[in-house]
């Protein structure tokens, strides 16, 4: 047996189930804020054009707009000025290889519900892989905080007070570590972004969008489900929209998990 008749084989009677890792787009989902100087994105919105009635009597169907950057979305590298002039930067361009990988799932929700600063060091990923083994080249690495679980209270989810926003992320050795060392195809977070609420702070700010861009890797944000893979053996699908010269897209994100 091939081994693609043995995955449908496996998805057909579930020894491989599927795992949905993406938050349902509505126009109630937090949309990212920055500065009030700077623009800003666009909240995810619907238009009925129409539903079995008079503007249409036997379809239903919708308009929708939204920023690239909405809900559970994908970060190509002409995101960032550090990936501007790479080759094949967009959601259009980028390899459909890459859009797809084993997952490595780094728990680090205790320490998150702790302190909504919380940052993912290089020494707490050496030791996730004391316990697990190495994180392999082009492998997706995805930081589990259990933040998805704040979606349904936006003002919890993004977390802003008087000093900005606060939500956990990964630091910038970590980063280095897992683009250079490591050799990541990509970082995944539950918050709305890969960096952490306060990443401006560090030096070079927002590290995960620096280093991973400028690096031609990628970024998935407002995961949902990290609770529901393993460790290690899961495998992903992260395909962005085809937008020409495309700075991120929302998507489906599924995982799929032996046993």
């Amino acid at each position: 047996m091939s081994i693609l008749a043995t995955l449908a084989k496996a998805l057909a009677n579930r020894s491989v189930r599927v795992v949905d890792l993406t938050h349902t787009l509505s126009p109630n989902f937090p949309a990212i804020v920055l500065q009030t100087e700077l623009g800003q994105a666009a909240p995810f919105r619907v238009e009925e054009i129409s539903r079995y009635d008079e503007r249409g009597s036997g379809w239903y169907w919708n308009n929708f707009t939204c920023s690239e950057h909405t809900g559970t979305h994908f970060d190509a590298p002409v995101h960032w000025i550090s990936g501007r002039y790479l080759p094949n930067n967009a959601t259009d361009s980028i390899p459909v290889e890459d859009m797809m990988g084993p997952a490595c799932v780094v728990d680090c929700s205790k320490e998150s519900a702790e302190n909504a600063d919380f940052l993912l060091t290089k020494d707490f990923l050496l030791k996730w892989e004391a316990q697990h083994g190495q994180i392999p080249e082009r492998s997706w690495v995805l930081m589990r905080t259990d933040w998805s679980k704040k979606v349904s209270d936006p003002v919890a989810y993004q977390n802003f007070d008087e000093e900005g926003q606060h939500t956990p992320g990964p630091s910038v050795d970590a980063m280095q570590f897992l683009v250079y060392e490591r050799k990541v195809l990509g970082f995944g977070t539950e918050t709305i972004g890969t960096d952490a609420g306060q990443g401006f702070h560090l030096r070079p700010p927002h590290p995960a969008h620096d280093l991973l861009h400028g690096a031609g890797r990628y970024g998935l944000q407002c995961l949902n489900n990290l609770d529901q893979l393993p460790p290690t053996g899961a495998f992903i699908f992260c395909a962005p929209l085809k937008i020409e010269q495309g700075s991120g897209s929302p998507l489906r994100v599924l995982g799929l998990v032996e046993g």
